[in-house]
């Protein structure tokens, strides 16, 4: 697949963190920073989100870049609000928003470089602008639409029941 040592670590923490990522929502409906899945898509999403920045398929800046670096912005001001903003109420729907947000983000440079390198030697797509990649992509946009909205019942209720908790599902 011709990946350099970088590029195989940046792929290792990545599929780790999204990994993690799908863990915490099928748990808990959300990346939840509180607990293991959470904490390591939260550290796996930095680690990958730097590593990109040495790595360039095509030579010098380019689309993937400034995913890393939107998510990088996302998942920090989730995790400030998190640490910062401690049980306050209102502050739960955009960390989740933002994380939920993040974790798209990161499938979009994921579906492309893996639907355009897998199976070796007959990659599913031909390039980043094949319909494979389009459809691909429209499904996990739908997916995180109807997770957002999920999510945003979930803490709305949470919200209601107890003042004090925050959690959307123990």
């Amino acid at each position: 697949m011709g990946l350099s040592n970088l590029g195989i670590f940046h792929t290792i923490i990545g599929i780790i963190a999204i990994a993690a990522g799908l863990i915490s929502f099928v748990k808990h409906a959300r990346i939840n920073l509180a607990q293991t899945s959470g904490k390591v898509y939260f550290y796996g999403t930095i680690i990958a989100s730097l590593t990109v920045w040495g790595l360039s398929k095509h030579g010098g800046f380019n689309a993937g870049h400034l995913f890393s670096l939107l998510i990088l912005i996302l998942v920090i001001i989730a995790f400030s609000l998190y640490y910062k903003m401690g049980q306050h109420k209102k502050a739960r729907y955009f960390e989740n928003f933002l994380l939920s947000f993040s974790f798209f983000l990161s499938m979009v440079p994921t579906v492309n470089e893996t639907l355009t390198r897998v199976p070796v030697g007959n990659p599913l797509a031909k390039s980043s602008s094949d319909p494979v990649i389009g459809k691909t992509l429209l499904i996990i946009f739908i997916l995180f639409l109807a997770g957002s909205v999920y999510q945003f019942i979930l803490q709305k209720r949470s919200n209601k029941k107890s003042p004090g908790d925050n959690a959307l599902v123990k």
